[in-house]
């Protein structure tokens, strides 16, 4: 029985509550399953999160290619197998000013817990970061950080506020093949000249696995090209000096583009050019195509290979060849070390500068 069917509030307590069902909560069942810290799982009003609307998924590990909705179906048997407790409800209040934190269910439950993990959707971002930074709480963003630039202006000004490490989950940076580029330019072997980057979907319906609508939906500016737009400052090294945006015709009931090209250039002349569309009938994913001074590089999630297709030995770049772990290792290292982590919202700002100017570009 879901907590939305008992007929009485009760109180639910445990070491640690996950917030939210997608890729993020059903992984931190995993692990803190595995950490024997008997978690239990709050599903939130979107079950399986933005993946259970996603048709190829190329970049998790071990899967060349999976169905959205079958990887989601998959994790939750797995955050279920390892003892994860799954709970249909959704979450209306966070109190962590004191332990143990409280949580309420639109059910009526009261949740007690030790630790809180979020995994909640993107316009819940801003808000929940600011009051875990407020609590004291260092805390990892799940990209993208929010959807405005007033709210990433929010977030930058209470960490700095706060003291409070705060760090953005632009995942791009922690995959090894982009790393291999990074460690490249490092040493001064290679100059990025243009990226030319596609993102591709193929998404004309706005409906959760279970063919219901959703309550959200992503956008190709905020949700997807960020990912570029952080990397190409990232790779270069420089902050973006110009941009613009051409849009396609909206989706006539959800009101966002379809189908985006931006341009940018540096100061130093390094060009980038992102084409996004959710209207690409296959082949769908990002792929990356680094044009230096000295050589190229097609970089497809974790595969890296030369302007002739010749493979990269990516072995040995990271402890890990998952970028999202990575990623977590960063954060709980950065903690641990007392420093500012890479992808600290502070470094992925400029990032969101020149989204929310394309944003007034666009319209």
């Amino acid at each position: 029985m879901t907590a939305r069917g008992r007929q009485m509030a009760e109180t639910r307590k445990t070491k640690v509550l996950i917030i939210g069902s997608g890729p993020a909560g059903y992984t931190a069942g995993v692990y803190a399953s595995r950490a024997m810290l008997e978690p239990i799982l709050v599903q939130g009003i979107e079950p399986g999160g933005q993946l259970t609307t996603t048709t190829e998924v190329e970049n998790w590990p071990g899967d060349t290619e999976v169905q959205g909705p079958d990887l989601m179906v998959r994790m939750e048997a797995h955050a279920k197998a390892m003892g994860t407790e799954i709970i249909g409800d959704i979450i209306t209040s966070l109190d962590t000013s004191k332990r143990p934190f409280v949580a309420k269910g639109d059910s009526g439950t009261t949740y007690t817990a030790d630790a809180v993990i979020l995994a909640t959707p993107t316009q819940l971002h801003a808000e929940q970061a600011i009051a875990c930074m407020k609590a004291g709480k260092p805390v990892l963003i799940e990209i993208p950080m929010a959807d405005s630039l007033a709210d990433s202006e929010a977030i930058c000004k209470v960490q700095k506020e706060t003291g409070v490490l705060a760090m953005a989950g632009q995942v791009r940076r922690f995959n090894p093949s982009h790393q291999w580029i990074q460690n490249k330019i490092a040493a001064g072997e290679l100059k990025i000249q243009q990226m030319d980057v596609q993102t591709y979907f193929f998404r004309r319906s706005n409906m959760n696995a279970k063919g219901e609508p959703r309550s959200w939906t992503d956008h190709l500016l905020w949700h997807h090209a960020c990912h570029t737009v952080d990397l190409f400052q990232y790779q270069t090294g420089e902050e973006v000096s110009q941009a613009y945006g051409l849009e396609g015709p909206h989706h006539p009931e959800l009101g966002i583009a379809m189908d985006m090209s931006i341009g940018m250039k540096t100061p130093s002349g390094a060009l980038c050019t992102l084409s996004l569309s959710f209207n690409n009938d296959g082949p769908l994913g990002t792929f990356f195509r680094y044009i230096g001074d000295s050589a190229t590089y097609i970089a497809r999630y974790d595969d890296l290979v030369n302007g002739k297709e010749e493979p990269i030995d990516l072995s040995g770049v990271a402890l890990s060849n998952n970028g999202i772990e990575l990623q977590d290792r960063e954060f709980i290292s950065a903690i641990r070390e007392g420093r500012e982590p890479n992808s600290s919202v502070a470094k992925v700002f400029d990032c969101y500068r020149v989204l929310g100017e394309l944003e007034q570009q666009l319209g």
